[in-house]
């Protein structure tokens, strides 16, 4: 890959084995996340699917008695 000027940032192009291995499509957004002194990773950011996918495999995991206190999660310590 080569980088190269966007305005006034720089830009890189990904090859079409990454699109490809990703399932990226225009509009999507990426996470690039460093991973090491010059290493980075380049992944796709779940969509709202994909959290609400998440959210549903707890659907009935708390325990009967649990209870939500707004007050203890948002204490600070």
């Amino acid at each position: 890959m080569q980088v190269s000027k966007w305005g006034n940032s720089l830009a890189i192009r990904l090859p079409a084995s990454v699109v490809e291995a990703l399932e990226l499509h225009e509009g999507d957004d990426i996470e690039v996340v460093i991973a090491d002194k010059r290493v980075f990773r380049v992944g796709k950011k779940p969509g709202s699917e994909d959290f609400l996918a998440r959210l549903r495999q707890f659907r009935g995991k708390l325990p009967a008695d649990f209870k939500f206190d707004r007050d203890d999660a948002n204490a600070r310590g």
